[in-house]
């Protein structure tokens, strides 16, 4: 066929030549040594007259082949090599609605006999009217208010009101402190121990020579394990005006921060001054206990022993001591002199701290 005959021009799609394209030298794959080719075919093509391979030209342009599993390289469907099929677009919700029902079995119906059983056979629940409860709320709110309502600060010593007057020079101020020691005093009670120590801050800054102020300050810091501070606090108020009642707490600071000749200094004071039974037996059990620190179990036992006395009643202060015996026995390895005092215990009080628990890990 004659290369000057006219040529009827090709679509520009598929493996045939795109228009404008000049064909030209030798093809090697789309790329031409004459020109940029775009998929057109060289002249030894149209010589030859074969059909162009899918190898030739662009790679866009290339007919269509399907992977060995039946999909293009480009995921589309090999039902065509010309014309693949668009996949049909559904969103998320629509995709997992899909997902839904074919996961759904299909309903089988429903005999009306049987349901109408299932329906009958229901029970329903019964109100019964039980009369008014008016009473019931009426105490319930009675109750409410003795426990949650504002509670009257306690009264203080008047000997300490009158410390308090004569250290301010304005009676005014005087009796707003006094009030400020007494809600730290009823803070302390209800063991709202920072607040105690917040309202008690003014009345120890006006007045450093009061010791009810320090003893309040110490206290909230002894129940809160700040043993130093509060020692600070407490010696305070020692060297002001000794009260008994508080060595025993002052001896604790100490036998925390192990400052042991301070322990034995205030228990040796607090026999001088021949305080109650009960602030006695506190002494006691704080001296036996830093003997116990110390490994000194034999001097422990010895001292809390000493206290053992025929009793006509029976009193805490005697159970707490009994306790501490038998917890001393019991860590010398004494099992039946501990056993014995724990049963004691448990003869006056079973629910006294954690007696039974004690004695059924000594097998009794």
């Amino acid at each position: 066929m004659s290369e000057d005959r006219p040529r009827r021009p090709r679509p520009s799609g598929g493996a045939g030549r795109p228009s404008g394209s000049r064909p030209g030298g030798k093809s090697t794959g789309g790329k031409s040594t004459g020109g940029k080719s775009t998929g057109g075919r060289s002249s030894s093509d149209r010589s030859s007259g074969r059909a162009p391979r899918a190898g030739d030209g662009d790679r866009s342009k290339r007919p269509y082949r399907p992977d060995r599993d039946g999909a293009g390289r480009d995921g589309r469907s090999a039902r065509t090599t010309d014309r693949p099929t668009r996949p049909e677009r559904r969103n998320e919700a629509e995709r997992r609605a899909a997902e839904v029902r074919a996961r759904r079995a299909p309903r089988t119906p429903q005999d009306p006999e049987v349901e109408r059983q299932r329906i009958e056979a229901r029970e329903t629940e019964q109100w019964i009217d039980e009369g008014s409860i008016r009473a019931e709320a009426a105490a319930a709110t009675a109750r409410a208010g003795r426990d949650g309502g504002p509670r009257k600060p306690p009264e203080i010593d008047p000997e300490v009101v009158a410390e308090i007057h004569a250290g301010s020079a304005d009676p005014r101020r005087a009796a707003r402190l006094t009030e400020r020691l007494a809600a730290a005093s009823g803070a302390l009670d209800r063991e709202r121990f920072d607040d105690a120590r917040r309202m008690v801050a003014s009345v120890v800054r006006e007045l450093p020579m009061l010791a009810a102020g320090h003893e309040i300050n110490g206290l909230a810091l002894y129940r809160t394990g700040k043993w130093r501070q509060a020692a600070q606090s407490l010696e305070l108020a020692r060297q002001i005006h000794v009260d008994p009642a508080l060595l025993p707490v002052l001896a604790d600071c100490y036998r925390a921060l192990k400052r042991w000749s301070d322990v034995e200094a205030v228990w040796r004071e607090l026999r001088e001054l021949s305080p109650t039974h009960e602030v006695m037996a506190e002494g006691r059990i704080i001296a036996a206990g830093a003997l116990a620190d110390q490994g000194d179990l034999k001097g422990a036992i010895a001292l809390v022993n000493q206290a053992q006395k025929p009793l006509k009643k029976v009193r805490e202060h005697h159970l707490r001591q009994w306790y501490v015996l038998a917890d001393l026995l019991d860590r010398a390895g004494d099992t039946v002199g501990a056993t014995r005092w724990f049963r004691e215990i448990a003869a006056h009080d079973s629910d006294f701290v954690d007696v039974r628990e004690r004695l059924r890990a000594l097998g009794r």
